[in-house]
């Protein structure tokens, strides 16, 4: 597989197969929407457009980054993601650098959402669609957040060797300074445990996938074959 890493600013043309990487936290809360039983995420490309969908939809639930905000039911924390009910709702997000990198890319035939609670999912995903070309959307810090690079470059390997370890790149990810400033209080909308399940390597057995439909671009998952390497008895 050729995988090139870009930032959202380093796209100049549209690629076959994007993945989109927003480890803290974006796609990692989503993750965690599924989990909670959403039935669909749909991303807004503004804060604006997020409070007019949630206007139109009163049953959706709205969520941001940041502190809280009237109009939105949550915040862009799987710490806070978790404690909640979602079951058949939809979920309306609007993040600072994952939901503008889907937008970016959201005319490729295949836009994947990654974070490492669905990493493996994600690279069997690509292994299954053979996909020869591959673009990895580094969405932080202007393409240079080490959280993301890290995670990209461990589906990467992953979906070329199986057997690919986690270590390093998980490290490089609890070290970012994403990592630091979650910790430290300098983004507001933290949850104590954000850092420890943005870390939570494989926590989910889906992959993530996004999608035109009717003008919006909409989230779901996408189960995946399990390995093909199997232990006989």
């Amino acid at each position: 597989m050729n995988a090139r890493f870009l930032g959202i600013t380093d796209l100049v043309e549209t690629p076959s197969v994007a993945v989109v990487v927003d480890v803290m936290r974006a796609f990692t809360v989503a993750a965690w929407a599924f989990a909670q039983g959403a039935e669909k995420i749909v991303l807004a490309e503004s804060l604006d457009e997020a409070l007019a969908l949630k206007a139109r939809h009163p049953d959706w639930v709205a969520l941001k980054d940041g502190p809280p905000a009237p109009g939105f039911d949550t915040l862009n924390s799987p710490g806070l993601m978790r404690s909640l009910d979602l079951a058949g709702r939809t979920v309306v997000q609007k993040t600072t650098a994952g939901t503008v990198g889907v937008f970016a890319v959201k005319e490729a035939s295949l836009v994947l959402c990654a974070s490492f609670v669905v990493a493996e999912a994600t690279a069997r995903l690509l292994q299954t669609n053979n996909s020869d070309n591959v673009t990895f959307v580094i969405t932080g810090e202007n393409g240079q957040a080490d959280e993301d690079l890290a995670c990209a470059q461990y589906i990467a390997r992953k979906t070329a060797q199986a057997g690919t370890n986690a270590g390093e790149f998980l490290r490089r990810a609890r070290e970012s300074r994403a990592a630091t400033e979650l910790a430290e209080g300098v983004r507001q909308g933290v949850h104590p445990d954000d850092i420890a399940l943005c870390l939570e390597l494989d926590r989910f057995p889906f992959a993530i996938v996004a999608t035109l439909e009717n003008a919006l671009i909409v989230l779901r998952t996408a189960d995946t074959p399990s390995p093909t390497h199997k232990t006989t008895t």
